[in-house]
Order: C-alpha cells, then structure tokens, then sequence
C-alpha cells in the first residue's frame, strides 16, 4: 500500500496545520505525539520517496550503488547548503549528529595536556566522546561547563567568558582547546546564544564543534558563512522531515584540512602524502561503506514538502506558537512552572516542571517505569529529566499538534506521578 501518491500531492492546497495534517503522517492516530525532538517524525511523502528509492536500489543494485545515487545526492548538499548559509562542498551527509561531531573529535590530533570543554547539558553520546578520548593516550583534559537553567542568554555568555580565562581551561602555546557548543540543547529542550559563543571562543583561540542536533528545521535563518563555526553538525531527521537517520557535517573550506578521514574511513580513503593539494572528503563522504542511501536522499523530498507547507518561517512560526501556550497550559494543569517564562530560549520545545519528589533517583528502574506508564498506559509521551534540582518534561509541537493535546499529556504525567509516589511511599517501588 503506498503511503501517498507524489504524482498529485502538490497540485491540492496543503490542510491547515493541526490534526488535519496528521493524514499526512503515518503515525498511529490514536498516538498524542509530543516527543517529535527525540526521533522525528517523517511525512508520507517522505516515506513514499524512500520506499521508491529503496525499491530502485533493489530492482538493480550495481546500477544504484556503482552510479544511481550521487547526482540526488549532491542535490540533497545543496539543499541542505542553501538552508544554512555555506557552500555545498563544505556539507557533508553522516548517520547522525552523534556521528557528525565523532568525525571531528577523532580527526584532530591531541596532545597531553590539550583541553576538550563540554557543558554539563552537553547530549551523553557527545560528552562521552570527550571523556573516551580523555581516557586513553595521549589523555587531553575535559573541563566541563556548567549551566544551569532557568538562566539569561547574558548569564550565559559572561559565564562562559570568565571559563576560557579561567586556570583551569588554560593551555601551554604548543597545545589547543576544543569546545562543544550546543546550539539547542536536547534536555532541557533550551536555545542557547551559540553564535556568540562561537565568535567568543573564536576571539580566544578556542576551535569550536557546534552541535546543531535540533537546529535544521527548527533554528531559523542560519547562516554559517557568516557565523563561522569550526565545525556544525544537525540531524535532518529531527525537524526537518528526512528519513530518519540522515544529519549534515558542515566542514568549511579553511577546516577541511583537519578532517582527514571519514569514520570509519572510507574505500576512498587517499593517503596524505599522496593528495597533491585535494582534501579527498567528498570522494570519502559519498561512500561510507554500504548503507542505505534511502534516508540520505530523502531530504529533497522533505524539502519539496515543507515548500508544499508554505516554508520554514510558516511552519516554525506555528510551532512556537503552539509550544508557548502549550507550555503555559500545561504548567497549569501540573501546578508547576514552565523554565524559560519569557519564552526567548524556547523555539519548538518547551520544559515544564513535573509533580515528582525533588529527592527522586534516575534509575533503570524508573526509565522503564515512567516509559512504559505513559507509552502503554496513557498512548502519549514527552521526555523528561531532572536538572538543577528538579524534574521536568520537554514537550516538543509539530505541524500536526494542537495546544490541547497538552490536556492528554498533563493527565497522563499527573496520573503517573501520583502512582510513581503512592508506591513510593509504601516500598513496593524503589528508584535503585
């Protein structure tokens, strides 16, 4: 059964955004989605051109691999490219962002007494890297920054100054400093003034990897030309609509040195004495191995579909609309508070206070006792962690949501906070 039929999608009028655009996702209509951050959640027609694509590949493989798939993947660059403001041949397609910011990491040289800085919100696979590399040889130090929120954007960047003058982020003149800046954090689900942190560790020597996760399809009128990050990586699976996993690696011309190699590295791996002035990274990055390709070429057609929607500022300006007054509402039905209250760190993601004992321990136990009460129980879910001496949940709007849908969720995190404390209460449930 197909899932729509590209030849006569987009000569009809798109639905207005809301329940109505849900025909157009193949989720479960059932299903009160509010995690669209974690995962994604691809269009019909996005699945209807990877299924196509996936059925080209099968119908003759050779043909596909050995010279099928590297014309629609340059276009899927330069789509990509002409979003954020940098040159196709400067972005590169990987699994994920994880992926994106691993590449960097493990292409620079390090040396003992080099300095990775991480934040404490830094995404565990991303902070994990930095600790991975400090814990074998040559040993570069992590320092971590810590942030924690509610905040100001001025808290934010005076605090971060002050760290890269601090004794502990110093290094000798023959060593180096690389920091991770999220653009968006995932949890709490916060923007962070990420450009000018870059231009402040620029102006102090400091490299700079952007972990852009959630910005492509979410952060508006990117411009890295401008901007001028070392690095940047973002998931185009997350809020842009491709296939998931499918993110760009933004690698700039000037840093296109440091990466020598892909990860893994690739059949067309050059070795550097014999490149003769040729990066070799787009030889490299068009063939990681085999993989299925579906997802990288899927981003042309989100892009066709969120041109059908009306664009990025329309779809993103619902969005944020829907998740400041989601946030509010459903502060109130929890009686709690939402994090950012003036709304200026909040784009599609929004982080409300849960009704759970401060005292409370993240546990296995308690991953899947929470997981499962609301996937199973309740048919709805929005991440949720604990930060800064409380538990909180980020709930993330897409197209296809409405403000009340916050009344499913706030039901369903009432019902299992005041069970998770019930049997709490009683021992016959311990977050060990």
């Amino acid at each position: 059964m197909p899932f729509t039929d590209l030849k006569t999608l987009y000569d009809q009028p798109p639905p207005a955004f809301g329940k109505e655009m849900l025909k157009h996702f193949a989720m479960d209509p059932a299903y009160v989605n509010l995690n669209n951050g974690s995962y994604g959640t691809p269009p019909r027609a996005v699945l209807q051109a990877a299924f196509d694509i996936t059925t080209e590949i099968e119908a003759n493989p050779e043909r596909f691999h050995r010279f099928g798939y590297q014309e629609r993947l340059k276009e899927a660059r330069a789509n990509i490219a002409g979003l954020i403001g940098a040159h196709q041949d400067e972005c590169f397609l990987v699994n994920n962002a994880t992926t994106g910011v691993g590449t960097v990491l493990r292409n620079f040289e390090w040396e003992k007494d080099d300095v990775i800085i991480t934040f404490n919100t830094s995404y565990s696979a991303m902070a994990n890297q930095a600790q991975y590399l400090s814990d074998v040889p040559p040993h570069p130090k992590v320092v971590i920054f810590q942030l924690n929120f509610p905040t100001t954007f001025a808290s934010i960047i005076s605090s971060f100054t002050s760290l890269l003058a601090s004794p502990q982020a110093q290094v000798g003149p023959n060593n180096k400093r690389v920091v991770v800046i999220d653009s968006i954090i995932s949890n709490p689900g916060v923007l962070l003034p990420w450009q000018e942190l870059v231009k402040i560790a620029k102006d102090a020597g400091v490299w700079t990897i952007v972990d852009a996760a959630h910005s492509i399809g979410q952060e508006l009128d990117i411009n890295l030309g401008e901007v001028q990050p070392d690095f940047w990586t973002s998931n185009c699976h997350k809020w842009l609509y491709a296939k998931r996993s499918c993110a760009v690696l933004y690698i700039p011309f000037r840093n296109q040195h440091i990466i020598k190699t892909t990860v893994p590295t690739s059949n067309y791996y050059i070795a550097l004495d014999k490149r003769n002035g040729n990066p070799n990274l787009l030889e490299q990055f068009e063939w990681l191995g085999t993989i299925d390709f579906a997802p990288f070429l899927s981003v042309n057609e989100a892009f066709k579909f969120r041109a059908w929607l009306g664009g990025e500022h329309k779809i993103n300006a619902y969005c944020h609309d829907i998740a400041l007054k989601a946030g509010k509402r459903l502060a109130e039905i929890l009686g709690t508070e939402v994090m950012d209250e003036e709304g200026s760190q909040t784009l599609n993601m929004v982080n409300v206070a849960l009704p759970l004992p401060t005292s409370l321990k993240w546990s296995n136990a308690l991953y899947k006792r929470l997981n499962g009460a609301l996937i199973e129980d309740h048919n709805t879910y929005s991440a949720w962690f604990f930060h800064n001496g409380k538990w909180w949940t980020r709930v993330s709007l897409q197209v296809f949501n409405e403000v009340d849908e916050v009344e499913v969720l706030g039901k369903a995190w009432l019902q299992v906070s005041k069970d998770l404390v019930k049997d709490l209460e009683d021992g016959t449930f311990k977050s060990e």
